[in-house]
């Protein structure tokens, strides 16, 4: 996997997670990907029904004018930001990555909502199912010359996730940033899977999200084999980010994250469901 050092990630959350969001998280962490932001036609109508029933999304009039603007106020605050994008065609996820790789940005593609309004958009989740689809966006972020992340989850029925991390990676993937819902050793099965590619080939950097609350759950990922670790709803917790934060300073350090007492227990299904 990569040799980079372990690192922590604020992972994005819809409706919630801008510029305002990351800057705060940012004495905690080393990158916050803001948005959810849905970006294409019929991506933008599923988000406009989800807030009709009472979700928080992000719905400026111009979703990649808006990610300009949300990356250039985060500024320097975050030392990596990102924007997580849901788009089903290639042609928007490439304008969002050619500004990303502009501000020296992560573009983060969604193959990770489940919301039936996202899947039936052919966004989110659904892009799991469609890896051929997949890819094409992958492509299009990474060509445009921007660090291009996939956000995907297990548990998808029919959907092998080691298949799809092996085709994401060759298509330009830098990160492949996975919820593990409650499958977590499926985190080393995609190490596993992403660490057998050619010699001198390089990998995607795996980072495991979902239940981090410290240091349990970092020792856990560590141990299956993760690069880097991402926290969504606890973005909102400083006491919560400053323990997270405190594990994954042990594991770059070559020390065990630990158990902490007073340590929470997991709680599941943390980032952008």
């Amino acid at each position: 996997m990569s040799d980079a050092d372990p690192f922590l990630v604020a992972a994005s959350l819809s409706g919630v997670a801008d510029a305002d969001w990351a800057s705060a998280a940012a004495p905690h962490v080393d990158a916050a990907v803001m948005g959810g932001i849905a970006i294409d036609s019929d991506g933008r109508a599923a988000a406009r029904d989800l807030v009709a029933r009472g979700r928080s999304e992000f719905l400026p009039d111009d979703p990649i004018a808006w990610i300009d603007r949300q990356l250039r106020a985060v500024g320097d605050d975050v030392r990596t930001p990102g924007v997580n994008v849901r788009s089903a065609t290639a042609g928007p996820v490439r304008e969002a990555a050619a500004v990303c790789a502009d501000r020296g940005a992560v573009c983060e593609v969604n193959a990770h909502c489940r919301q039936p309004e996202v899947r039936a958009a052919g966004c989110g989740e659904s892009l799991l199912c469609a890896p051929d689809r997949l890819v094409r966006l992958v492509a299009a972020a990474s060509d445009a010359g921007a660090t291009t992340s996939v956000k995907v989850r297990t548990e998808v029925p029919g959907v092998d996730l080691a298949a799809v991390a092996e085709r994401v990676a060759a298509a330009g993937a830098d990160w492949l940033h996975v919820d593990a819902m409650d499958s977590e050793p499926v985190v080393a099965d995609l190490a596993t899977a992403l660490g057998e590619a050619e010699a001198g080939e390089e990998t995607p950097t795996l980072v495991a999200n979902n239940g981090v609350r410290g240091a349990a759950t970092v020792a856990e990922y560590a141990r299956h084999g993760a690069d880097a670790v991402s926290a969504g709803r606890p973005t909102d917790d400083p006491a919560a980010l400053r323990r997270i934060a405190a594990a994954v300073d042990a594991w770059r350090a070559g020390e065990s994250p630990g158990v902490c007492e007073g340590d929470p227990a997991d709680a599941r299904g943390e980032a952008e469901p």
